[in-house]
């Protein structure tokens, strides 16, 4: 677990955004509006849960919501999922609606069995049934042509579709019961940090679904690897916790990496969930800082003396190592350095609590680890806006 140096009470909030441009986006914006309106009066029901024996009544419960057109967040092994039925193009919009997600961010369509993508794609490269065999059910997302069935609300107007199969108990019972594949990005407001606890959900989502699943703390904590499998050589659109090394050992032939997973570009239209807007931020301005350690806490220091002769509150990301080294408000170790899977699984909780301290301004140190670093770093990335500082 993370070590924190001083506590706060949580705090509920509504941030609501739409951004970005569609072909849909003015129809879904009116929607949005609409389903807002309704969402004054609505009640949350959250249900706890036994991720290793989920409750029946409980499951067929939520199936009804999924199957009638609402929406249930739900855990899965990556973060926890804002789901509704993927083929109804208007449960769709109530999933952009109670994020505020910007429209032409595709969702990825969640599913139980393999038959399922075949009745979804347009094609299936040969590559898929592979992975599939490696990976599913696991954090792995799939890019391919769709048929179509699938609507474009659910695609974000792309000819495109994103799957996978969640590795989790629940979101699979759910996926069954409900008799329909699930459309789910993270269960928070959009551009937030993705929630992986029931509470982070609640925080967020309160008020504006139906239901919350909680099934307890998930257990990778990133969200899931994308693959895109339209191009004539597969790409990784999003890194995540299945590797391009893996994915080569798999596949028997290169794999690569597109160069906007690290560098800024809002300028194309997104392909997989996350590529385009800032996403996983703090409230407060978030800054990297890379080097040396000895370089990177020097500087991290004197950036925070600064920013509290202003009068500012700030915050830092440590590790373990380095916790002690630090002199700042708020001082969050987010594990041992050699420990990768403990720093991705505690990321997005410790930008959450520099949200709870109303923190003005947060430092990091970078996370260069050597299987999953990528990964993290990418969504580090993300939450600074590409803000970094090199020592």
């Amino acid at each position: 677990m993370p070590h924190l140096r001083k506590h706060s009470k949580l705090q509920f909030g509504f941030y609501g955004n739409f951004a970005g441009k569609s072909r849909y986006k003015s129809a879904n914006y009116a929607h949005s509006v609409a389903y807002l309106d309704k969402m004054c009066d609505m009640q949350t029901k959250l249900i706890k849960i036994d991720a290793d024996d989920p409750n029946k009544e409980d499951m067929r419960e939520a199936a009804e919501i999924i199957r009638s057109g609402g929406l249930v967040a739900f855990p899965t092994e990556t973060v926890y999922g804002l789901g509704a039925n993927a083929l109804d193009p208007e449960a769709s919009k109530r999933i952009y609606a109670a994020k505020g997600r910007p429209s032409d961010n595709p969702l990825i369509v969640h599913i139980c069995r393999f038959e399922e993508l075949l009745s979804i794609a347009k094609e299936v490269p040969p590559q898929a049934e592979k992975l599939a065999d490696a990976f599913w059910p696991g954090p792995l997302t799939m890019i391919v042509w769709k048929n179509e069935k699938v609507p474009y609300e659910t695609t974000g107007g792309m000819d495109t579709v994103a799957i996978r199969m969640p590795n989790h108990p629940v979101a699979l019972a759910l996926i069954d019961e409900s008799g329909c594949m699930i459309a789910a990005p993270s269960a928070n407001t959009s551009g937030k940090p993705s929630p992986t606890e029931a509470g982070h959900v609640a925080l967020d989502l309160d008020g504006k679904i139906p239901m919350i699943l909680d099934g307890g703390p998930v257990g990778i904590g990133i969200e899931s690897t994308i693959i895109d499998l339209t191009e004539k050589v597969p790409m990784i659109l999003r890194p995540g916790y299945i590797t391009k090394e893996m994915l080569e050992e798999v596949l028997g032939e290169e794999v690569r990496i597109d160069p906007g997973i690290i560098a800024s570009d809002s300028t194309k239209k997104p392909k997989a969930p996350g590529m385009k807007y800032k996403h996983y931020a703090p409230k407060a301005d978030l800054v990297l800082v890379e080097g040396e350690q000895e370089a990177v806490v020097a500087e991290i220091n004197a950036l925070v003396r600064e920013k509290q002769a202003a009068g500012l509150k700030v915050g830092v990301v440590a590790t373990d190592e380095t916790e002690s080294l630090y002199q700042a408000d708020y001082v969050v170790t987010i594990g041992a350095r050699s420990d990768e899977d403990a720093i991705a699984r505690h990321l997005y909780k410790i930008l959450r609590e520099f949200d709870d301290w109303n923190v003005d301004a947060i430092y990091s140190e970078s996370f260069s680890t050597p299987r999953i670093g990528q990964a993290i770093m990418n969504r580090l990335m993300k939450a600074a806006g590409h803000q970094v500082i090199h020592v």
